[in-house]
């Protein structure tokens, strides 16, 4: 067993100790602050017998001391309960690259892992993608690397294009577009740092899509008044969701909008939410009665959360913000199963500012005015809202040939 020196033995003591602190403010629970400190101490004295330092270690280091748990011997230590030990020091870790203390990223030696990480920072250089893009760009450039290699130079235009059309079959159309997106950024990205010959991106088919060819998927103003009322308001997480249901159908927000709103972005004083919409445009929207008192609710007795100023938090541990606006969608899809509504399969978010449209269409509002409040723009978005709007459609339509006009 190597011999640990005193300064190597309070560097560990100090990591423990802010590791308990910032699970205490994560609203972590006593009980379980307890047994991730025990288990990060486990980890540590662990890896302490192995000679390994602290800096170096990573992911690969959790699969080893869950097999060492199932043969353990370690003085002092009790190991009945493998899963919440190994979980304990995957938290540990986590905590330990975000404290700068290891490296933020596993050690991989896979190439596409340098590949990717140099596209996502040409990328965020050349065109200030955000890290929401990136991601879903890295799902299907992993994809990419998998099914042609990590040798970019044996890339060629024909096996490009199979994938591109794979893919497509198997998917929905937007995450197809998103995979022939994200597979020709990356082209472009390789042509621009030498790696690939140039004009292999133009290879990428652009996928077929019919600009209202469909109808926005949308409920009756009955049917959003079920889901907000199906909130149980009494309980904190209640209160959130209320909140959180009222902006998507009042305001007509987006998910992302929800997922990005801060507590400075509230104006009590003037009634106005400030929005950060598509491409980070800032816009002032008014904070109705109804709104505004459900934020109110939600902020005094029902907002857990400890160092972030993110408006919306997670309900459990660790207390933060949304990490993406799937969280978002299902909230508004719990509801709609708690109000007996049929929910999407996904966007279901989506479905509440499609329905503040109609209903604002219903009730004698221009496109233009739909557009203004949804931020659209242009006015072609606005467009596909004209196909509901039956009302209007029945004074232009013609009668079909010897059958008479409804």
């Amino acid at each position: 067993m190597p011999i640990e020196s005193a300064g190597n033995q309070g560097l560990r003591d100090g990591l423990l100790e802010s590791f308990g602190h910032e699970l205490n403010q994560a609203g972590y629970a006593k009980t379980t602050v307890r047994e991730h400190i025990r288990a990060a101490q486990h980890f540590i004295y662990w890896t302490d017998r192995k000679g390994t330092a602290v800096a170096d270690l990573n992911e690969s280091y959790i699969e080893s001391f869950g097999c060492h748990l199932d043969r353990c011997r370690c003085p002092g230590y009790h190991h009945t309960d493998v899963v919440n030990l190994q979980s304990g020091a995957r938290v540990f870790l986590a905590y330990l690259r975000d404290a700068g203390v290891t490296a933020s990223i596993a050690p991989q030696t896979m190439p596409e892992a340098a590949l990717l990480t140099a596209f996502h920072h040409w990328t965020q250089q050349q065109r200030g993608t955000c890290d929401a893009t990136l991601y879903h760009y890295g799902l299907a450039i992993r994809e990419l690397l998998t099914c042609l290699g990590d040798d970019p130079g044996r890339f060629d235009a024909q096996s490009l294009r199979k994938f591109v059309l794979e893919r497509s079959q198997k998917l929905g159309w937007s995450a197809a577009k998103n995979c022939a997106t994200a597979t020709r950024m990356f082209l472009r990205f390789l042509i621009a740092v030498g790696k690939c010959p140039a004009g292999l991106d133009a290879s990428i088919p652009a996928l077929a899509h019919w600009r209202l060819s469909s109808l926005p998927r949308y409920l009756q103003s009955d049917e959003v008044e079920h889901v907000i009322a199906s909130c149980d308001r009494a309980s904190p997480v209640g209160r959130r969701d209320h909140a959180i249901l009222l902006l998507l159908a009042r305001c007509a927000l987006r998910a992302g909008d929800i997922v990005q709103l801060r507590l400075g972005d509230i104006d009590w004083e003037q009634a106005w939410i400030r929005v950060s919409g598509k491409s980070r445009c800032q816009t002032l929207l008014p904070l109705t009665q109804e709104v505004g008192d459900a934020l109110v609710a939600y902020l005094q007795n029902g907002r857990r959360a400890w160092g972030t100023d993110r408006l919306f938090t997670r309900s459990r541990p660790p207390c933060r913000g949304f990490a993406t606006h799937s969280a978002v969608s299902l909230i508004v899809r719990g509801a709609m199963r708690r109000a007996g509504i049929t929910s999407a399969n996904r966007g279901a978010a989506h479905i509440l500012r499609h329905s503040a449209a109609t209903s604002m269409l219903r009730q004698g509002a221009s496109l233009q005015e739909i557009g203004t409040v949804l931020r659209h723009r242009a006015i072609q978005t606005t467009e596909i809202y004209a196909k509901v709007d039956v009302t209007a459609l029945r004074l232009i339509a013609q009668p079909w040939p010897e059958v008479e006009s409804c």
